[in-house]
């Protein structure tokens, strides 16, 4: 996350390869901001951009002492989308149709190419959805005992220990709302029944489940998740190749690969393209390949869109490009 009043201490692989002297790509092939001693990136786990603090990385280049950055929260700190997801207490496969709601998107704040949105924002919609009466709901202003950004690390040693706890002995133990267990509980299986998957495709999803102990009964959500994870895992990497070998014909600059978005139940990608090019950007649908966007803005629902290399689903970089500027 970017503490609040640090946005402007932000620094990307770019930035700190400038600052030493050496290409990008250079900078990418020797690494040494994955050195031993080197600041951890204030980006999530897992994100596609890593994201530094300019104060930490120039006292580690200087010699100096590695400074600690703020350890209190703060309204006004900014969360990628991982870190809003888990504040929201949501997975982060569903956090693409949460993020389109006004009340977040008119807040959302672009940093270095990156997505983020002010804590205070997330709580305040949280609290505001949690605060509808619904049947077997919390009550109005009974909130939860922990922070959500914490939930899920401390929800995963409950799930460690016994692979069948329920909901209700997660609101019992940790003091939260039995649909915010429900929610950080189906998180937690979605992501290891993938993990599990991925290492073993052999199994089937409920097979995955069963060695992991997890009750038939309570990972329906669960396995299908799962498998929207590891779909969107996969067309991350696809899209990967065919953003930069957009951004090398000069067509994007798209820093990194685009967010793989869940949208009434489909996989999702848009690729903005430069002002030069022969369209504003390119959508791409999980079983039915690219087509142009009139739009750089909400490019899903651009009119006068057509379809590029019908039938191919993933066609190769070159084959994509080669359609495109025809």
């Amino acid at each position: 996350m970017i503490r609040a009043g640090r946005v402007d201490k932000v620094r990307t692989l770019a930035d700190l390869a400038a600052q030493q002297g050496l290409s990008l790509g250079r900078y990418q092939v020797v690494k040494p901001y994955a050195e031993e001693g080197f600041p951890a990136p204030i980006s999530s786990e897992g994100a596609r951009t890593l994201l530094f603090d300019a104060d930490q990385v120039d006292a580690y280049l200087a010699g100096a002492p590695v400074p600690e950055l703020p350890s209190t929260d703060s309204d006004e700190d900014l969360l990628d989308r991982s870190e809003a997801a888990a504040e929201l207490g949501v997975a982060l496969t569903g956090w693409s149709a949460y993020k389109k709601r006004p009340a977040l998107a008119d807040h959302k704040v672009t940093v270095a190419g990156v997505e983020h949105w002010p804590r205070g924002i997330i709580r305040a919609y949280r609290n505001a959805r949690d605060s509808r009466p619904a049947t077997g709901g919390r009550p109005k202003n009974a909130g939860d005992q922990i922070p959500r950004d914490q939930l899920l690390k401390l929800a995963a040693p409950l799930l460690d220990a016994d692979p069948a706890i329920t909901a209700a002995r997660v609101t019992e133990t940790l003091g939260v709302h039995r649909d915010t267990a429900q929610r950080a509980l189906t998180h937690l299986r979605a992501s290891r029944i993938a993990d599990r998957l991925a290492a073993d495709p052999t199994l089937t999803p409920q097979q995955a489940a069963a060695e992991l102990g997890y009750p038939a009964g309570q990972v329906r959500t669960a396995v299908h998740q799962a498998l929207t994870e590891l779909r969107a895992r996969a067309a991350g990497a696809y899209l990967a190749t065919v953003t930069a070998a957009l951004r090398e014909a000069g067509l994007t600059d798209t820093p990194t690969a685009p967010d793989v978005e869940q949208i009434r139940g489909t996989l999702w990608a848009a690729v903005p393209l430069t002002p030069e090019a022969p369209t504003a950007a390119l959508v791409w649908e999980d079983g039915q390949g690219w087509r142009t966007a009139t739009r750089r803005l909400h490019p899903y629902t651009a009119p006068g869109s057509h379809p590029l290399l019908p039938g191919s689903t993933e066609p190769r970089p070159t084959d994509l490009l080669a359609a495109l500027t025809a």
